[in-house]
């Protein structure tokens, strides 16, 4: 069981030592500079006080928390800490239709403020800034229509012609400025996705289908305000064909999202409706047509007709994802039900996209878009160019209803109504220096919009006190360092806290000699290491730790402790020898010089009974206790104690009514003719103790003992005793008298009382066994008949002789 104690405790203060070190990352930095040490985290100081290091302390030892920099004696004038900064450079108010007249370009409109911001980072201290985004009225929209026109698709194709008037009319009550395009896509034109045949080059349908051939994809209308142009141009294509189910899409969509020029695209909102009945080729499936190079996203169009697709594989998902979000672009995806869910997953890769079930004609094409539209604007999410390792970005958004999010969620806001209002805390956060100290950019902009916020990265890597350093100063060593922040900052191959050695001098025989503090120690009291003759005293697992002097022979770490504290926590250890704060001493800083703790109620130190030692009284009779000597367990009452003499000085009776003016003279005493002029604990700042006992002749006397604050003993008389009067016994007699007989008649009417009810019982008992009894003859056992009745034998015979 001790064992298992024992080990608990071991990995307790392991713990605590690894998490103390972990606290203080100044100290782990063992930073040799000022640069290094203001990289080593937000809370570090490097002091540039040329005498502040003690003997046996490296230079490192500059580099501190602030609080513990100034603890340890360095002016806080002389503390390198530089701090970040933020300025705004653009912040151009977002638009509010309300105070604005006439209409606005699409360049004139705001939805995220601020638009530049400069931001000064030092390592570990995140410096942030709030962004506001408010989704503009009437803000002006593109949609390109991209359409498969394989044969699959031709009862789709008829719908589609009247798209552009209808299209138009329904997004008029949203926006004022709308443009709309159109693009058709097939297949790769080479096998097997296509017959290569001649004649199916020509019309790839079968029987007496008259179909256009096969191509990979046509911008067929850029984008036109225009919408009886859209239906012209749309009702005037063909249905073609292809060999294989899916579909050449992304090919066509790639071209749409990099081919900016060509299809008209404004820095407006961007909508591509992508319809189609069938699924997708991606990267690697252009191998089955021999097609090996990977899709370089560029545009490679010509005559509006994308010509590389004989060259040029599939792009791949992720390759989409960056150009549709480079360009802006939001997609709706316009399936039918049976790839609703292949498409559900495609949308879940591509940031603002949407999914919506087009019916087997494509009827209902102008509520998806509507409803698509309207479930993609309702939601804002912020995105960032990639940054360097070193730097960090923390998003909050303060939503509608007050809403908060933290994490990936503080990215974005759902539920955002035209004129809503909200935002985003950003918080960026750099840990040291990165390699390029050149300014760094980063652009943070809503997915799905043209809008950014561009902000300048600059990063402290030196301290303020860099810029007056000196080369080669002497004060280094007659030149082998330079001298910036205090110390010196030595060149290559030279150490020491001058530079005053060589490197390959360090460990030489006699300046071993130099760091001993007589023959039979210890280089450096085992605590540290000669260098240049000189101790530089190692460092310990705890940062608040340290060894120090010529010698390392001092530690601030094996002082006495109290309350497992070291110095008490009133002290701080010096050279293993604690140095007490003020009003405070002893050889752990535990004593209290403070005697406040032992100033009784009656303002006096341990009630006069005693002495107040480290904050405690020792009473000096013993037979007082208490923390302030109060109480005196084996001693009468103060009631008691003074009994007799207030009996004697008051009414000149009792026991020591013979020696009343020798033994009771010891204190004032004042009479007072009723209870309510005695003094009240309220009345007074010293103890009262208000007291009732009796005489010789047993009477009640009353009286208040105290002692003042100048240690008067004064005693406040009743003038009077209650005494009791005797008892008058003719009343007593009579009523006991009085008593007894009218108990007695109460107990002769109970008992009358219940001799009645007795009797009446036993009657009605006899009554009722009256009324049952029965006297029937016949049943009667000894009851004769008083009659005979004999037979004469002879009666009846024939010839009987008479």
């Amino acid at each position: 069981m001790d064992l298992k104690l024992i080990f608990i405790a071991f990995i307790g203060l392991f713990y605590c030592c690894n998490s103390q070190k972990e606290g203080n990352e100044c100290i782990n930095k063992n930073a040799k500079h000022c640069g290094e040490c203001i990289q080593a985290g937000a809370k570090c100081g490097w002091c540039t006080d040329p005498d502040f290091l003690k003997q046996g302390e490296t230079v490192s030892s500059r580099c501190d928390e602030l609080q513990s920099l100034i603890k340890r004696g360095c002016n806080e004038t002389l503390i390198e800490n530089p701090l970040g900064k933020r300025k705004i450079l653009k912040n151009k108010p977002v638009t509010d239709r309300s105070k604005t007249t006439g209409e606005l370009k699409p360049e004139d409109i705001t939805q995220v403020q601020p638009q530049k911001v400069s931001l000064t980072l030092r390592s570990g201290e995140p410096q942030s800034f709030e962004l506001k985004f408010k989704r503009a009225e009437d803000y002006p929209i593109d949609l390109y229509y991209l359409m498969d026109l394989s044969f699959s698709m031709k009862d789709d194709l008829e719908n589609v012609k009247n798209l552009g008037t209808s299209l138009m009319n329904e997004m008029s009550k949203i926006t004022s400025d709308f443009k709309i395009g159109f693009g058709s896509f097939v297949e790769k034109t080479v096998m097997p996705y296509i017959s290569t045949t001649p004649a199916k080059l020509l019309n790839p349908c079968t029987g007496d289908q008259n179909c256009t051939s096969p191509f990979s994809y046509k911008n067929v209308l850029p984008l036109t305000n225009n919408g009886a142009t859209f239906n012209r141009l749309v009702g005037e294509q063909q249905i073609s064909g292809n060999l294989d189910s899916p579909e050449g899409g992304f090919d066509a969509i790639m071209q749409v999202a990099v081919c900016g020029e060509q299809i008209g695209w404004r820095n407006v909102t961007r909508l591509l409706v992508f319809s189609t009945d069938a699924g997708f080729h991606f990267a690697g499936d252009g191998k089955l047509g021999g097609i090996v190079l990977p899709n370089d996203g560029k545009c490679h169009l010509e005559n509006n007709i994308y010509t590389m697709s004989h060259y040029y594989d599939y792009p791949s998902i992720a390759h989409l994802v960056q150009k549709l979000s480079d360009n802006n672009i939001q997609t709706i995806f316009a399936v039918t039900e049976e790839f609703q869910p292949v498409y559900q997953e495609l949308k879940n890769l591509i940031p603002k996209s949407a999914v919506g079930t087009l019916s087997a004609n494509s009827s209902n094409v102008i509520n998806l878009i509507i409803d698509a539209y309207n479930a993609l604007s309702s939601e804002v999410i912020l995105e960032n160019t990639k940054v360097s390792n070193n730097v960090t970005i923390e998003y909050t958004s303060r939503c509608k209803n007050g809403v908060i999010n933290k994490g990936e969620n503080g990215r974005k806001c759902s539920n955002i109504s035209i004129g809503d209002e909200v935002h985003f805390n950003i918080s960026i956060t750099s840990k040291g220096c990165p390699n390029n100290t050149s300014p760094e950019i980063i652009k943070i902009k809503p997915l799905g919009f043209t809008e950014e916020v561009e902000i300048i990265l600059h990063f402290i890597c030196e301290c303020d006190c860099h810029s007056e350093a000196v080369n080669n100063s002497q004060v280094c060593s007659s030149g082998n360092g330079t001298y910036e922040c205090g110390a010196c900052r030595c060149k290559e191959g030279r150490v020491g806290r001058e530079c005053e050695c060589s490197s390959n001098e360090v460990s030489t025989e006699d300046m071993d000699r130099t760091c001993r503090k007589d023959n039979g120690t210890d280089i450096c009291s085992n605590n540290g290491e000669c260098v240049c003759g000189t101790c530089e005293c190692k460092a310990r697992e705890n940062p608040e730790e340290r060894y120090s002097g010529q010698f390392c022979e001092c530690d601030n770490f094996n002082c006495d402790r109290s309350g497992n504290k070291l110095c008490g926590g009133h002290g701080r250890c010096e050279c293993r020898k604690c140095i007490c704060d003020p009003m405070w001493n002893g050889t752990a800083c535990d004593c209290s010089l403070d005697e406040s703790t032992c100033l009784a109620s009656n303002k006096q130190i341990c009630n006069g009974r005693g002495r107040c030692e480290c904050g405690i009284c020792k009473c000096d009779d013993p037979k007082f206790q208490g923390p302030k000597c109060e109480t005196c367990p084996t001693c009468p009452s103060a009631c008691a104690e003074h009994k007799d003499c207030v009996e004697c000085r008051m009414f000149h009776t009792g026991v020591k009514k013979d020696v009343c003016e020798e033994e009771c003279n010891y204190f004032t005493m004042r009479k007072v003719d009723t209870k309510d002029k005695f003094p009240q604990p309220t009345d007074k700042s010293y103890p009262l103790t208000h007291c009732k006992e009796k005489d010789a002749n047993d009477c009640w006397i009353y009286y208040v003992y105290t002692v003042t604050n100048s240690s008067e003993k004064v005693v406040y008389v009743l003038d009077k005793p209650d005494c009791p009067k005797g008892p008058d016994l003719i009343p007593i007699v009579a009523g006991v008298v009085a008593g007894i007989v009218l108990i007695g008649l109460a107990l002769l009417l109970i008992w009358k009382l219940l001799m009645i009810i007795h009797d009446r019982r036993e009657f009605a008992k006899f009554e009722k066994e009256k009324m049952n009894a029965k006297w029937d003859t016949q049943e009667n056992p000894i009851y004769k008949s008083p009659i005979n009745q004999f037979q004469n034998p002879n009666y009846g015979r024939k010839g009987a002789v008479l």
